[in-house]
């Protein structure tokens, strides 16, 4: 059973792994380099804790402990109680869920490891809004999506944002980080998939007309909000892919993009 100790100064180094959660630089120089992540809410949490994470500690306001008291009472980790307006000058935000939880990140798979047994992965350049991160993980769980490969410069799908807005899928469906961009693709064609680079570009197919969903492997090129995907990586797909539009509308959200794309490609073609 986890301790449950009241904590009252917000300098406690104790809590330090919750201390400036707004600091978006820090945060992403500091959680990976410590091997840590924050799952916010309860829901988050326990889906972080089913799938094998380790908690490092928890912090709650009051009226969580109760809520999270099965979590509490199996943990070897200590559990921080505060107040609300503790848990704001610690984290730097009103924390409006009540409950955060600091996690031991596992070490990643290798692209080779999860390619072996993929047949629909998503290929993911520079997409650095971690917004978008989460609901591009959340789309390709729902929607049968095997695999997330990175491009070295992508956001981290662990950071606290996008772990909440993909409501815990980025713990559902398995990643990596290429090594190279956009040489690294060659392993993925090597792997026996054919990348799909997808893009609003009228010179692509529409996703109708080249049929993901009857082929083999097939690797889902998604490039960052804007900029889209690079030339570079253009030029290293297969084939290029877009999603008809109509109503004068030439794009979507990547997010919203992705979520129309990955249903062509695991389930059945879109709706026209």
């Amino acid at each position: 059973m986890a301790d449950l100790i009241t904590v009252e100064d917000p300098d406690d180094p104790r809590l330090s792994d919750y201390t400036g959660l707004t600091d978006v630089e820090l945060r992403r120089k500091r959680e990976p380099a410590e091997g840590l992540f924050i799952a916010e809410g309860e829901k988050v949490i326990r889906r972080a804790k089913e799938a094998g994470y380790e908690m490092r500690s928890m912090l709650l306001s009051a009226k969580w402990i109760d809520v999270m008291r099965d979590v509490i009472d199996e943990l070897p980790a200590p559990v921080y109680a505060v107040s609300p307006e503790l848990a704001e000058q610690v984290t730097g935000y009103h924390v409006h869920r009540g409950a955060l939880a600091s996690m031991q990140r596992k070490p990643l798979p290798t692209a080779a490891e999860l390619l072996r047994s993929a047949r629909r992965v998503v290929v993911m350049e520079s997409v650095n809004d971690h917004t978008n991160i989460g609901a591009i993980f959340r789309s390709a769980a729902a929607l049968g999506m095997d695999a997330v490969l990175l491009s070295p410069d992508c956001a981290d799908p662990l950071y606290r944002r996008s772990v909440k807005v993909s409501m815990g899928a980025v713990f559902s469906v398995p990643y990596a980080r290429l090594d190279t961009w956009p040489k690294g693709l060659e392993s993925v064609r090597e792997a026996g998939f054919t990348l799909l680079a997808l893009t609003p570009d009228e010179k692509a197919d529409s996703l109708d007309e080249a049929a993901p969903h009857r082929m083999e492997r097939v690797a889902l090129m998604l490039g960052a909000e804007g900029d889209g995907l690079s030339t570079q990586a253009l030029v290293a797909a297969d084939a290029w892919v877009r999603i008809p539009m109509s109503h004068g509308v030439d794009s979507l959200n990547v997010g919203a993009a992705a979520a129309v794309a990955f249903y062509a490609v695991a389930t059945g073609r879109p709706r026209g």
